[in-house]
């Protein structure tokens, strides 16, 4: 790691509330403590930095853009294509535990522009159903022509999208989370009475947990100095979500400052903000079979009714264990729902034919 960043850490200004170890109000005094001087002492960005670089990374011109991606081919050539696709606050890192346990397909995990390990993102307009494009077109310039999608958060967005753009190249999705933006256009009246129970819990939780968004979405500027400037501030606004929205112990002290100091030496802090501070518009509907992965920690997981209303769900699994980061959290049972979309997806194109 850097002198610089060790310095700035030393010489962090420690804040004082009313509420320092109170988490309902935000990370505690003490675990962000802890975690500071760890990140300026004992924590070794190097051999992260390292592991990371002898991925299998490949660049793409795609969209008009420079598209990074880690490029995983099976032994088999005639392999089906998985397309993982993260989310915020994380990176390609989401899927670092379940590639080892994909072989038998070939992947593709771009790491979304704005996002840490991606080309720099310098102009305005890049949303989630841009990125739907530049994947698409990157996917083809790998002579990728049919893959299964799968991933959450913002990545569920955009596979979601992408799906609905190029139904004949999406075989299945694996999500595991439907798209949040439904929920805003939604008729209470139109859906099963648990699917418009749903929408009121989802309300809730936007008005509690989701003060995050309506900043990143409005005032990105400045959000972005704040968090860009200073690795104590970054650390707190993302361990916050890495640690609320997952299972118990998902991460270790390192784990998490591997994530965090992804976005510091990359600087994407401000420009992983894009996907929330551009508009998007959802079809009402999306024909592709789906697997959808329900994860009990995860931030508003949704009941079948609901995600029916959207996506024409064959599996719905529900798992014991995991949150948000499931792939990290839990990856045989990720990789096992991921194999469950091919299998889908490949029923689906017999039945087809």
């Amino acid at each position: 790691m850097t002198e610089e960043i060790r310095a700035r850490l030393q010489r962090t200004r420690r804040v004082t509330t009313p509420w320092r170890d109170d988490e309902t109000r935000g990370i505690g005094a003490t675990r962000l403590d802890e975690l500071l001087e760890h990140w300026a002492g004992g924590y070794d960005w190097g051999p992260h930095e390292r592991r990371i670089g002898e991925l299998p990374w490949t660049t793409t011109r795609a969209g008009g853009t420079e598209l990074r991606m880690i490029h995983q081919r099976s032994a088999d050539p005639g392999a089906p294509v998985v397309v993982l696709l993260h989310g915020w606050p994380d990176s390609v890192l989401r899927f670092e535990r379940v590639l080892p346990l994909l072989t038998d397909v070939h992947v593709v995990v771009p790491a979304l522009p704005g996002f840490p390990f991606a080309a720099p993102l310098t102009a305005p307009g890049m949303s989630a159903a841009r990125i739907a494009t530049i994947v698409a077109d990157a996917l083809g310039e790998l002579g990728y022509s049919r893959y299964t999608l799968s991933g959450g958060d913002v990545g569920g967005t955009v596979a979601e999208l992408l799906a609905a753009e190029h139904p004949d190249r999406v075989a299945a999705l694996h999500l595991t989370n439907v798209a949040p933006q439904h929920a805003f256009a939604a008729d209470p009246a139109k859906l099963a009475p648990d699917a418009a129970a749903y929408l009121g819990r989802a309300a809730q939780w936007f008005r509690t947990e989701g003060g995050y968004i309506a900043e990143q979405s409005t005032r990105p500027n400045t959000l972005a100095v704040a968090l860009g400037d200073s690795p104590a501030g970054l650390a707190a606004w993302l361990v916050e979500k890495l640690e609320a929205w997952s299972g118990e112990a998902a991460f270790t002290p390192d784990e998490l400052l591997t994530w965090v100091t992804a976005y510091w030496v990359t600087g994407t802090i401000g420009t992983s903000f894009a996907t929330y501070a551009e508009p998007v518009t959802l079809p009402g509907r999306i024909e592709t079979p789906t697997v959808l992965s329900v994860f009990p920690h995860d931030t508003k997981p949704e009941p079948r009714s609901y995600a029916e209303a959207f996506l024409n769900v064959h599996d719905y699994v529900e798992h014991t264990a995991g949150g948000h980061f499931a792939a990290w959290e839990q990856p045989e049972a990720y990789a096992d729902d991921v194999h469950r979309a091919v299998e889908l997806g490949r029923r689906a194109g017999t039945v087809t034919a």
